[in-house]
């Protein structure tokens, strides 16, 4: 199938033309291999150091750095990813690049990746589109975007046991306010109700150093990074409580830098909505890394944790 140009319209809601559009593995070669072999040998090497302990998961968090620093971390999510029952992947990733105030949609057919091609899927987008409350991210944004696409090559090997038999839902989220937040989770709660489903929450932890023009210090847990380690599980434990209002609260008070916080509190907010009606379910992270150790001023990190959603 020719891809088009990335000025080419698309009509918003409906397909204009018969052509397939495909969102290229832009961070290939780069942030993981391009090389599909070795791409897949990663994987299985980090996947076969994870328990599987949670299984199936309704809903993971895990990190998009580059897979040298997060690759490990990230298999101990997908690790509890039930293939056989799951049918549609929501993949909900925070914009770095483009100012954004509510969620956008991807103008994709197809998402490549050097293993296959992810589909996404299109009924479920268009339903989305329907609410008018997402937007359209063009072609450009989307493969400028990494926060999604690090999910991709993890999505394809959890689920290749399976590859034709599922679809994904690409979700871009903005700096969502606290109702937008609300507005989202209530939405998305009925897709997260559904056992076939599964949600991904693309967010690292605390980004530490000058760079990032964070460097909260708690001197009393003694050196930086064990510092760091204390306000990231303080916040993963309040996660954990799947209490919306407690993890807002836990941000305003330590401006901790998760790039992810609104698509964790888009999760929070649909477990909420879901827990009304009296749905039983728990979260638990199963692994916590740091890209390095600070030790002094000049040092910069970047953490990440990886956790699963199990409904009851």
């Amino acid at each position: 199938p020719t891809t088009p140009s990335p000025h080419s319209t698309r009509g918003l809601g409906t397909k204009m033309s018969n052509r397939v559009v495909c969102r290229e593995a832009s961070h290939a070669g780069s942030w993981y291999s391009a090389s599909g072999s070795q791409l897949n040998a990663q994987l299985e090497g980090w996947l076969s150091q994870a328990q599987s302990t949670i299984r199936p998961a309704r809903a993971i968090i895990a990190p998009h750095a580059g897979y040298t620093y997060c690759g490990a971390c990230a298999a101990h999510a997908y690790k509890q990813v039930d293939p056989s029952i799951t049918r549609r992947v929501f993949i909900l990733g925070p914009s770095h690049h483009v100012p954004l105030s509510r969620c956008a949609l991807s103008p994709a057919d197809v998402y490549r990746t050097p293993l296959y091609d992810l589909r996404i899927d299109q009924k479920v987008y268009a339903d989305l589109w329907k609410t008018g409350l997402f937007e359209r991210m063009s072609l450009q944004t989307d493969e400028d975007e990494h926060s999604i696409e690090m999910h991709l090559p993890y999505t394809a090997k959890a689920m290749e046991s399976h590859k034709d038999e599922f679809s994904i839902v690409p979700v871009l989220v903005g700096a969502l306010s606290e109702s937008k937040e609300q507005e989202y989770g209530k939405l998305l709660s009925k897709y997260l109700a559904d056992p076939s489903n599964l949600f991904i929450i693309s967010s690292d932890f605390c980004h530490w150093g000058q760079r990032f023009r964070y460097t909260y210090y708690d001197e009393s847990q003694g050196e930086i990074y064990r510092s760091i380690e204390h306000l990231d599980r303080m916040g993963m434990g309040i996660i954990e409580q799947l209490d919306p209002m407690s993890f807002t609260n836990y941000l305003k008070k330590y401006r901790n830098t998760i790039c992810g916080r609104h698509p964790i509190g888009v999760l929070l907010n649909a477990v909420a909505e879901l827990r009304k009606s009296g749905l039983e379910m728990n979260f638990s992270f199963l692994n916590y890394a740091q890209s390095s150790q600070c030790r002094n001023w000049q040092d910069s990190s970047v953490s990440y944790a990886a956790g699963a959603l199990i409904v009851h």
